[in-house]
């Protein structure tokens, strides 16, 4: 038994004046009408219509009941439409995720950016090195950099991740340009401190020899802002994503070097679940960073 379909033709009957009419206003039969009315009473346990020959009265229960169903469907109307508006327009809250470095430095003003252009919009941008577990978790786009494991989700490619190797002019004027990546080890380096576990980044000379960034560090730091502040001060080459030294580069404060032997760029994505109703706020959200991260062409 539909029991909303049932509620729907009794609050007709009522409204109409007649099973007749109410007939005419649903288009089904008087006949289907009755029926529904039936199936009411009968789940009830109840008569909500005093039948006669001329007239269908409301009893005292059927009154009571129609002003509640009423009530259940405006109540459902009311939920469609906010369902429609949702989808009309970008509005409610997102959650995002994105790694630490890449979403402090390039998520996070795209996010703003996004926000400014669509007010009924929130965002909650978790930023972690960890894969966080989307569905699990409840988000609804992450930005992920590296392969991407789940093929259960849409993966959008954004720009690489690429590493930049740079010193000041200073710094350079003074110990010269390196050639090869060789030529690291007569260089003072600058060093994350995680890549003294070996597992990060990779460099290659023209011969496709690999190396690895020097293990002797004259300045070891487990933040990349404090890397970047010693680098600027002509202490030495420091090795960052591109990212994080755009402007300084676009600014001539360093100066990239070995640019042939840098890591090889790694992917990035955006990540989120398949959805054919997808909603506004998720849709508009995707264009936006597609458009913003993309790669041209």
């Amino acid at each position: 038994m539909d029991k909303l379909r049932n509620m729907e033709v009794m609050v007709a009957v009522v409204e109409a004046g007649s099973f007749a009419a109410a007939a005419r206003q649903q288009d089904i039969s008087a006949v289907m009408v009755g029926k529904h009315i039936r199936q009411l009473e009968e789940h009830l346990g109840a008569r909500l219509f005093q039948r006669s020959t001329r007239q269908n009265s409301l009893t005292e229960v059927g009154a009571a009941f129609y002003e509640d169903c009423r009530r259940v469907l405006e109540q459902v109307r009311w939920a469609e439409s906010a369902v429609e508006r949702n989808r009309a327009v970008p509005q409610g809250l997102l959650r995002v995720s994105a790694p630490f470095t890449l979403g402090n430095q390039v998520i996070a003003p795209l996010v703003a950016d996004f926000l400014l252009a669509h007010p009924q919009v929130r965002v909650e941008l978790q930023l972690t090195d960890s894969v966080v577990d989307m569905a699990g978790e409840g988000f609804d786009a992450a930005v992920r950099i590296g392969a991407i494991a789940d093929e259960g989700l849409v993966a959008r490619p954004l720009k690489p991740y690429r590493m930049v190797i740079a010193a000041t002019p200073g710094y350079l004027a003074r110990h010269g340009h390196p050639e090869r990546v060789a030529d690291l080890a007569q260089h003072q380096c600058l060093s994350h401190s995680v890549w003294q576990r070996r597992v990060e980044w990779t460099l290659y000379d023209d011969g496709g020899k690999a190396f690895q960034w020097p293990e002797l560090a004259r300045f070891t730091c487990n933040q990349g802002d404090g890397l970047r502040q010693a680098a600027l001060r002509g202490l030495g080459l420091i090795m960052q994503p591109e990212v994080l030294l755009a402007e300084e580069i676009r600014e001539g404060r360093l100066v990239p070097v070995l640019t042939r032997c840098v890591p090889a760029a790694r992917p990035v994505h955006l990540v989120y679940a398949p959805d054919r109703r997808q909603l506004p706020k998720l849709a508009r959200f995707i264009e936006f960073m597609v458009r913003a991260m993309g790669e041209p062409g």
